[in-house]
C-alpha cells in the first residue's frame, strides 16, 4: 500500500516561493518595504533652488525634520506618505557635499539616507526639480526643511509656513 503525502507538505515550498517573491517593487522604495536586493547606488548631489544650494537625489529636494534626532527618525505612518525617506544603501559622497553622508534605520524597518547623522526625505508635493514646497512646513511633530550641502537645515532661522499641508488633528491631506 502506498501512502500518500500530506497536502500540507506541499504548501511549504509554495510558501517559500511566495516569501522569496515579496520585496521591493518598482512602486515601493526599498525603505517602505524593508527589502532590498542590492546595494543602491544614490543620485545624490547638489542642486541650486530658490533657497540656495541643496542636497538632492535623483533631481528631488531633500528635507530634514526637526523632530528628528541623530540617526533616529520620528517620522512614521502617515508621515512617511507625504515625506517619503530616501531609502539606504551604499551611500556615495558626491562633490560638493561637505556633510558626512550614512544611513539610519527608519521605523518601517527599512533603511534612510543620512546626511551628519540627519535622516533626509523628499516631499510629495515636489513635483519638478528645484521645487522646495516643503520648506518651513510645520507637521508631524516638528519643522521641514531643506538641507545644505554640509548637512545642515536650510531656513531655520525662519518663521515657515504652516499652511497647505498635512492636519496632524486628523482633517486635510495633501
Amino acid at each position: 500500500m502506498r501512502k500518500s503525502i500530506p497536502k500540507s507538505i506541499w504548501s511549504v515550498p509554495v510558501l517559500l516561493l511566495a516569501v522569496a517573491g515579496c520585496g521591493a517593487t518598482g512602486g515601493n522604495p526599498p525603505a517602505a518595504s524593508g527589502a532590498t536586493t542590492a546595494p543602491r547606488h544614490h543620485g545624490l548631489a547638489v542642486s541650486t533652488t530658490s533657497l540656495g544650494k541643496v542636497l538632492v537625489e535623483n533631481g528631488r529636494t531633500l528635507y530634514v525634520l526637526s523632530a528628528d534626532s541623530t540617526n533616529h527618525s520620528t517620522c512614521s505612518s502617515s508621515c512617511l506618505t507625504f515625506w517619503p525617506p530616501v531609502p539606504g544603501g551604499k551611500p556615495a559622497h558626491p562633490a560638493g557635499v561637505t556633510g558626512m553622508v550614512g544611513t539610519t534605520g527608519v521605523k518601517t524597518g527599512g533603511t534612510t539616507l543620512t546626511v551628519d547623522g540627519r535622516p533626509l526625505y523628499t516631499f510629495v508635493k515636489d513635483s519638478k526639480p528645484g521645487d522646495v514646497k516643503g520648506e518651513g512646513l510645520k507637521e508631524f511633530g516638528g519643522t521641514w526643511h531643506a538641507v545644505s550641502p554640509a548637512g545642515r537645515p536650510i531656513g531655520s532661522g525662519s518663521t515657515g509656513s504652516s499652511g497647505g499641508g498635512y492636519s496632524q488633528g486628523g482633517g486635510g491631506g495633501y
